[in-house]
Protein backbone atom coordinates (compact mmCIF):
# COMPACT_ATOMS: atom_id res chain seq x y z
CA UNK A 1 0.00 0.00 0.00
CA UNK A 2 1.47 2.99 -1.30
CA UNK A 3 1.59 5.73 2.60
CA UNK A 4 1.03 8.78 0.77
CA UNK A 5 -2.43 7.49 -0.49
CA UNK A 6 -3.63 6.35 -3.54
CA UNK A 7 -1.66 7.40 -6.75
CA UNK A 8 -2.63 10.45 -8.66
CA UNK A 9 -4.58 9.53 -11.99
CA UNK A 10 -2.56 10.19 -15.09
CA UNK A 11 -2.63 13.69 -16.37
CA UNK A 12 -5.10 14.06 -19.04
CA UNK A 13 -2.83 17.11 -20.81
CA UNK A 14 0.98 18.16 -21.10
CA UNK A 15 1.12 21.51 -22.02
CA UNK A 16 4.33 21.78 -23.99
CA UNK A 17 5.75 25.05 -24.00
CA UNK A 18 7.96 24.92 -26.74
CA UNK A 19 9.49 28.88 -26.41
CA UNK A 20 9.12 32.28 -25.18
CA UNK A 21 9.87 33.85 -28.24
CA UNK A 22 7.15 34.89 -29.76
CA UNK A 23 6.65 38.14 -32.54
CA UNK A 24 3.42 39.52 -30.59
CA UNK A 25 3.37 41.64 -27.63
CA UNK A 26 -0.25 41.35 -25.93
CA UNK A 27 -0.27 42.84 -22.66
CA UNK A 28 -1.92 39.98 -21.38
CA UNK A 29 0.44 37.45 -22.68
CA UNK A 30 -0.78 34.23 -20.19
CA UNK A 31 3.61 33.57 -20.23
CA UNK A 32 5.38 34.42 -16.87
CA UNK A 33 7.22 37.95 -16.48
CA UNK A 34 10.52 36.40 -16.41
CA UNK A 35 11.21 35.15 -19.95
CA UNK A 36 13.21 31.99 -20.98
CA UNK A 37 15.68 33.14 -24.09
CA UNK A 38 16.47 30.95 -27.02
CA UNK A 39 19.84 29.54 -25.38
CA UNK A 40 17.78 28.04 -22.49
CA UNK A 41 15.36 26.01 -24.48
CA UNK A 42 15.32 22.16 -24.05
CA UNK A 43 16.49 20.87 -27.53
CA UNK A 44 14.83 18.49 -29.80
CA UNK A 45 15.87 15.18 -28.77
CA UNK A 46 14.71 16.30 -25.22
CA UNK A 47 11.60 16.87 -25.84
CA UNK A 48 10.94 13.98 -27.93
CA UNK A 49 11.92 11.94 -24.85
CA UNK A 50 9.42 14.20 -22.80
CA UNK A 51 6.63 12.94 -25.40
CA UNK A 52 7.27 9.52 -25.31
CA UNK A 53 7.32 9.57 -21.34
CA UNK A 54 3.71 11.67 -21.61
CA UNK A 55 2.61 8.69 -23.29
CA UNK A 56 3.55 5.98 -20.96
CA UNK A 57 2.20 8.20 -18.37
CA UNK A 58 -1.33 8.09 -19.93
CA UNK A 59 -1.25 11.58 -21.12
CA UNK A 60 -3.71 11.93 -24.48
CA UNK A 61 -3.22 15.42 -25.33
CA UNK A 62 -0.23 17.25 -26.38
CA UNK A 63 -0.90 21.00 -26.41
CA UNK A 64 2.09 22.57 -28.59
CA UNK A 65 1.81 26.28 -27.05
CA UNK A 66 4.69 29.04 -26.15
CA UNK A 67 5.24 32.16 -26.85
CA UNK A 68 4.51 31.12 -30.45
CA UNK A 69 5.28 27.30 -30.38
CA UNK A 70 5.87 28.03 -34.92
CA UNK A 71 8.87 29.81 -34.25
CA UNK A 72 10.47 26.12 -33.12
CA UNK A 73 11.77 25.21 -36.30
CA UNK A 74 11.80 21.39 -35.32
CA UNK A 75 7.83 21.95 -34.82
CA UNK A 76 7.18 19.18 -37.69
CA UNK A 77 9.99 16.68 -36.14
CA UNK A 78 8.21 17.33 -32.44
CA UNK A 79 4.74 17.01 -33.95
CA UNK A 80 5.51 14.03 -35.79
CA UNK A 81 6.76 11.96 -33.00
CA UNK A 82 3.86 12.92 -30.68
CA UNK A 83 2.19 11.10 -33.69
CA UNK A 84 4.02 8.32 -33.45
CA UNK A 85 3.70 8.18 -29.88
CA UNK A 86 0.03 8.27 -29.94
CA UNK A 87 -0.64 11.48 -28.72
CA UNK A 88 -3.62 13.50 -30.19
CA UNK A 89 -1.69 17.07 -30.92
CA UNK A 90 -2.75 20.56 -31.04
CA UNK A 91 -1.13 23.06 -31.88
CA UNK A 92 -1.55 26.59 -30.39
CA UNK A 93 -0.68 29.64 -32.69
CA UNK A 94 -1.11 32.86 -33.31
CA UNK A 95 -0.51 32.45 -36.87
CA UNK A 96 1.55 34.91 -37.90
CA UNK A 97 4.39 32.77 -38.38
CA UNK A 98 2.90 29.94 -40.23
CA UNK A 99 2.36 29.56 -44.26
CA UNK A 100 0.87 26.93 -46.26
CA UNK A 101 3.77 25.12 -47.01
CA UNK A 102 4.66 24.33 -43.15
CA UNK A 103 0.95 23.91 -42.57
CA UNK A 104 0.87 20.88 -44.72
CA UNK A 105 3.93 19.45 -43.54
CA UNK A 106 2.69 19.73 -39.85
CA UNK A 107 -0.99 17.96 -41.28
CA UNK A 108 1.43 15.57 -42.81
CA UNK A 109 3.03 14.28 -40.03
CA UNK A 110 -0.35 13.93 -37.85
CA UNK A 111 -1.01 17.40 -36.41
CA UNK A 112 -4.67 16.68 -35.17
CA UNK A 113 -6.35 20.28 -34.18
CA UNK A 114 -5.38 23.95 -34.50
CA UNK A 115 -5.94 26.76 -32.16
CA UNK A 116 -5.60 30.27 -33.48
CA UNK A 117 -6.04 33.31 -31.05
CA UNK A 118 -7.53 36.57 -32.43
CA UNK A 119 -7.18 39.78 -30.66
CA UNK A 120 -10.35 41.60 -31.83
CA UNK A 121 -12.34 41.61 -35.07
CA UNK A 122 -11.27 45.18 -36.18
CA UNK A 123 -8.11 45.44 -37.81
CA UNK A 124 -6.33 48.00 -36.26
CA UNK A 125 -7.60 47.89 -32.65
CA UNK A 126 -6.43 44.08 -32.93
CA UNK A 127 -3.03 44.43 -34.46
CA UNK A 128 -2.58 47.54 -31.93
CA UNK A 129 -3.22 44.89 -29.34
CA UNK A 130 -0.62 42.58 -30.56
CA UNK A 131 1.77 45.11 -31.35
CA UNK A 132 2.02 43.63 -35.10
CA UNK A 133 1.14 44.80 -37.90
CA UNK A 134 -1.01 42.89 -40.14
CA UNK A 135 -1.46 40.66 -37.76
CA UNK A 136 -5.21 39.87 -38.35
CA UNK A 137 -5.15 40.21 -42.08
CA UNK A 138 -2.72 37.37 -41.71
CA UNK A 139 -4.49 35.15 -39.17
CA UNK A 140 -7.48 35.37 -41.73
CA UNK A 141 -5.38 33.85 -44.01
CA UNK A 142 -4.28 30.86 -41.86
CA UNK A 143 -7.59 30.28 -41.40
CA UNK A 144 -8.22 29.99 -43.88
CA UNK A 145 -5.35 27.23 -44.60
CA UNK A 146 -6.58 25.17 -41.82
CA UNK A 147 -9.83 24.72 -43.16
CA UNK A 148 -7.89 24.18 -46.75
CA UNK A 149 -6.18 21.27 -44.98
CA UNK A 150 -9.32 19.91 -43.47
CA UNK A 151 -7.90 20.30 -39.56
CA UNK A 152 -10.26 21.08 -37.21
CA UNK A 153 -10.22 24.56 -36.19
CA UNK A 154 -10.86 26.43 -32.68
CA UNK A 155 -10.88 30.27 -32.38
CA UNK A 156 -9.25 31.57 -29.08
CA UNK A 157 -11.38 35.07 -29.05
CA UNK A 158 -9.63 36.77 -26.28
CA UNK A 159 -11.52 39.42 -24.32
CA UNK A 160 -11.56 42.33 -22.22
CA UNK A 161 -12.54 45.94 -21.53
CA UNK A 162 -10.98 47.95 -24.96
CA UNK A 163 -12.65 44.72 -27.53
CA UNK A 164 -16.01 43.36 -25.76
CA UNK A 165 -17.90 46.10 -27.30
CA UNK A 166 -16.79 44.52 -30.78
CA UNK A 167 -17.61 40.74 -29.64
CA UNK A 168 -20.19 40.03 -31.44
CA UNK A 169 -18.41 40.67 -34.37
CA UNK A 170 -15.45 38.60 -33.06
CA UNK A 171 -18.01 35.50 -33.30
CA UNK A 172 -19.64 36.06 -36.30
CA UNK A 173 -15.64 36.82 -37.80
CA UNK A 174 -14.58 33.56 -36.15
CA UNK A 175 -17.70 31.38 -37.28
CA UNK A 176 -17.84 33.02 -40.94
CA UNK A 177 -13.77 31.47 -41.20
CA UNK A 178 -15.07 28.02 -40.48
CA UNK A 179 -14.11 27.31 -36.73
CA UNK A 180 -15.74 24.65 -35.61
CA UNK A 181 -15.35 25.99 -31.69
CA UNK A 182 -14.84 29.29 -30.36
CA UNK A 183 -13.12 29.58 -26.93
CA UNK A 184 -14.22 33.26 -26.13
CA UNK A 185 -11.95 33.95 -22.70
CA UNK A 186 -12.15 37.01 -20.65
CA UNK A 187 -8.14 37.59 -19.76
CA UNK A 188 -7.50 36.13 -16.54
CA UNK A 189 -5.24 38.37 -14.17
CA UNK A 190 -1.63 37.08 -13.47
CA UNK A 191 1.69 38.04 -14.95
CA UNK A 192 1.56 40.54 -17.83
CA UNK A 193 -2.11 40.91 -17.61
CA UNK A 194 -2.36 41.67 -13.85
CA UNK A 195 0.08 44.55 -14.64
CA UNK A 196 -2.23 45.50 -17.02
CA UNK A 197 -5.58 45.55 -14.89
CA UNK A 198 -6.89 48.75 -14.87
CA UNK A 199 -6.53 48.78 -18.54
CA UNK A 200 -8.35 45.41 -19.08
CA UNK A 201 -11.07 44.04 -16.58
CA UNK A 202 -14.34 45.49 -17.64
CA UNK A 203 -17.47 46.41 -16.00
CA UNK A 204 -20.26 44.59 -14.99
CA UNK A 205 -22.17 45.92 -17.46
CA UNK A 206 -20.09 45.19 -20.13
CA UNK A 207 -19.62 41.21 -19.00
CA UNK A 208 -23.46 41.30 -18.27
CA UNK A 209 -23.73 42.42 -22.16
CA UNK A 210 -21.15 39.83 -23.05
CA UNK A 211 -23.53 37.13 -21.33
CA UNK A 212 -26.60 37.95 -23.18
CA UNK A 213 -24.15 38.25 -26.77
CA UNK A 214 -23.02 34.46 -25.64
CA UNK A 215 -26.26 33.20 -24.98
CA UNK A 216 -27.66 34.30 -28.57
CA UNK A 217 -24.44 33.04 -30.22
CA UNK A 218 -24.96 29.50 -28.73
CA UNK A 219 -28.89 29.60 -29.84
CA UNK A 220 -27.82 30.87 -33.71
CA UNK A 221 -24.95 28.93 -34.24
CA UNK A 222 -26.05 25.17 -32.26
CA UNK A 223 -25.25 22.34 -33.86
CA UNK A 224 -22.58 24.76 -36.30
CA UNK A 225 -20.08 25.79 -33.50
CA UNK A 226 -19.85 25.10 -29.87
CA UNK A 227 -18.81 27.99 -27.70
CA UNK A 228 -16.79 27.58 -25.07
CA UNK A 229 -16.98 30.79 -22.46
CA UNK A 230 -14.30 31.44 -19.62
CA UNK A 231 -15.50 34.57 -16.94
CA UNK A 232 -13.28 36.84 -15.52
CA UNK A 233 -12.37 35.34 -12.25
CA UNK A 234 -13.19 38.30 -10.53
CA UNK A 235 -16.79 38.97 -11.13
CA UNK A 236 -17.60 35.06 -9.89
CA UNK A 237 -19.15 33.99 -7.00
CA UNK A 238 -16.73 31.02 -6.03
CA UNK A 239 -13.42 30.13 -7.88
CA UNK A 240 -12.73 28.14 -10.71
CA UNK A 241 -10.97 24.92 -10.77
CA UNK A 242 -7.98 26.47 -11.75
CA UNK A 243 -6.48 23.76 -14.06
CA UNK A 244 -8.97 21.37 -12.72
CA UNK A 245 -7.27 21.36 -9.61
CA UNK A 246 -3.54 21.82 -8.83
CA UNK A 247 -1.12 18.03 -10.29
CA UNK A 248 -4.86 16.92 -10.89
CA UNK A 249 -5.66 16.52 -14.97
CA UNK A 250 -2.59 18.83 -16.39
CA UNK A 251 0.97 18.65 -16.55
CA UNK A 252 2.53 22.38 -18.05
CA UNK A 253 6.70 22.07 -19.27
CA UNK A 254 8.02 25.43 -19.72
CA UNK A 255 11.14 25.72 -22.49
CA UNK A 256 13.07 25.20 -20.04
CA UNK A 257 12.36 21.62 -18.64
CA UNK A 258 10.76 22.98 -15.62
CA UNK A 259 7.46 21.27 -14.68
CA UNK A 260 4.60 22.54 -13.33
CA UNK A 261 0.66 22.11 -12.11
CA UNK A 262 0.17 25.12 -14.67
CA UNK A 263 1.54 27.71 -16.39
CA UNK A 264 2.34 30.57 -13.65
CA UNK A 265 3.14 28.24 -10.81
CA UNK A 266 6.82 29.51 -10.56
CA UNK A 267 5.31 32.83 -9.19
CA UNK A 268 4.99 30.99 -6.19
CA UNK A 269 7.92 31.27 -4.06
CA UNK A 270 9.90 28.54 -1.46
CA UNK A 271 8.44 25.81 -4.25
CA UNK A 272 11.47 23.45 -5.86
CA UNK A 273 10.13 22.92 -9.23
CA UNK A 274 11.66 19.65 -10.63
CA UNK A 275 13.13 19.33 -14.49
CA UNK A 276 12.66 16.74 -17.07
CA UNK A 277 16.49 17.02 -17.89
CA UNK A 278 16.80 15.25 -14.79
CA UNK A 279 13.88 13.27 -13.65
CA UNK A 280 11.21 11.08 -15.44
CA UNK A 281 7.80 12.40 -16.00
CA UNK A 282 6.36 9.91 -14.27
CA UNK A 283 8.33 10.43 -10.85
CA UNK A 284 7.29 14.23 -10.96
CA UNK A 285 3.96 13.34 -11.51
CA UNK A 286 3.14 11.03 -9.19
CA UNK A 287 6.14 11.54 -6.46
CA UNK A 288 7.55 15.16 -6.69
CA UNK A 289 6.80 17.56 -3.80
CA UNK A 290 5.57 20.20 -6.19
CA UNK A 291 3.32 18.31 -7.56
CA UNK A 292 1.73 17.24 -4.36
CA UNK A 293 1.85 20.95 -2.60
CA UNK A 294 -1.53 21.65 -3.32
CA UNK A 295 -3.25 18.25 -4.59
CA UNK A 296 -6.37 17.31 -2.87
CA UNK A 297 -7.70 18.58 0.15
CA UNK A 298 -5.65 18.31 3.31
CA UNK A 299 -3.48 21.60 2.22
CA UNK A 300 -6.68 24.02 2.69
CA UNK A 301 -6.79 26.36 5.21
CA UNK A 302 -11.02 27.46 6.52
CA UNK A 303 -13.15 28.22 5.15
CA UNK A 304 -12.23 25.58 2.10
CA UNK A 305 -11.55 22.81 4.41
CA UNK A 306 -15.41 22.64 5.57
CA UNK A 307 -16.76 24.26 2.36
CA UNK A 308 -18.91 21.32 -0.03
CA UNK A 309 -17.27 23.08 -2.62
CA UNK A 310 -13.78 21.85 -2.03
CA UNK A 311 -13.42 18.86 -4.16
CA UNK A 312 -15.06 20.94 -7.08
CA UNK A 313 -13.03 24.25 -7.15
CA UNK A 314 -10.21 22.61 -5.04
CA UNK A 315 -9.34 25.63 -3.63
CA UNK A 316 -9.74 27.83 -6.90
CA UNK A 317 -6.16 29.26 -7.46
CA UNK A 318 -2.74 29.22 -5.64
CA UNK A 319 -1.21 31.86 -7.94
CA UNK A 320 -4.27 33.82 -7.89
CA UNK A 321 -4.18 33.86 -4.00
CA UNK A 322 -0.40 34.91 -3.75
CA UNK A 323 -0.69 37.30 -6.44
CA UNK A 324 -3.39 39.40 -4.34
CA UNK A 325 -2.66 38.52 -0.75
CA UNK A 326 1.25 37.35 -0.75
CA UNK A 327 0.59 34.10 0.82
CA UNK A 328 -0.45 31.24 -1.66
CA UNK A 329 -1.76 28.68 0.87
CA UNK A 330 -4.86 31.68 1.58
CA UNK A 331 -7.87 31.08 0.15
CA UNK A 332 -8.33 32.75 -3.64
CA UNK A 333 -9.78 36.02 -2.70
CA UNK A 334 -12.21 35.64 -5.73
CA UNK A 335 -14.50 33.29 -3.76
CA UNK A 336 -17.21 35.73 -1.79
CA UNK A 337 -16.75 33.29 1.58
CA UNK A 338 -12.67 34.00 1.54
CA UNK A 339 -11.16 37.01 4.04
CA UNK A 340 -9.42 38.37 1.76
CA UNK A 341 -12.88 38.86 -0.76
CA UNK A 342 -12.63 42.64 -0.12
CA UNK A 343 -9.31 42.77 -2.20
CA UNK A 344 -11.52 41.94 -5.30
CA UNK A 345 -14.04 44.68 -4.55
CA UNK A 346 -11.71 47.33 -4.39
CA UNK A 347 -10.04 46.24 -7.56
CA UNK A 348 -13.29 45.74 -9.72
CA UNK A 349 -13.86 49.37 -8.56
CA UNK A 350 -10.41 50.62 -9.41
CA UNK A 351 -10.09 53.48 -11.97
CA UNK A 352 -9.28 52.31 -15.29
CA UNK A 353 -6.31 53.36 -17.40
CA UNK A 354 -5.59 53.51 -20.86
CA UNK A 355 -1.96 52.85 -20.19
CA UNK A 356 -0.66 49.47 -21.06
CA UNK A 357 3.01 47.56 -20.30
CA UNK A 358 3.32 45.52 -23.47
CA UNK A 359 4.91 41.66 -23.53
CA UNK A 360 8.75 42.45 -24.37
CA UNK A 361 11.85 41.07 -24.11
CA UNK A 362 13.19 43.82 -23.06
CA UNK A 363 10.57 44.80 -20.72
CA UNK A 364 11.39 41.72 -18.43
CA UNK A 365 13.72 40.15 -16.56
CA UNK A 366 15.18 37.30 -18.99
CA UNK A 367 16.54 33.95 -17.86
CA UNK A 368 19.14 32.69 -20.03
Amino acid sequence: MNPQGPLPEPPLALLAELTHRCPLQCPYCSNPRALVTRAGELDTASWQRVLTEAARLGVLQVHFSGGEPTARRDLVELVRHAAASGLYSNLITSGVQLDAKRLAALAEVGLDHVQLSFQDADDASGDAVAAYDGAQAKKRAVAALVIAQGLPLTANLVVHRRNLARLPAMIEMAAGLGASRLEVAHVQYYGWALANRAALLPTRDQLEAADRVIEAARARLKGRVVIDYVMPDYYARRPKACMSGWGRRFINITPSGKALPCHAAETLPGIDYPSVTTESLEAIWRRSDAFMRFRGTAWMPEPCRSCDQREIDWGGCRCQALALTGDATRTDPVCALAPDHALIERALTEPPTDDLTFRRFAAARIQA
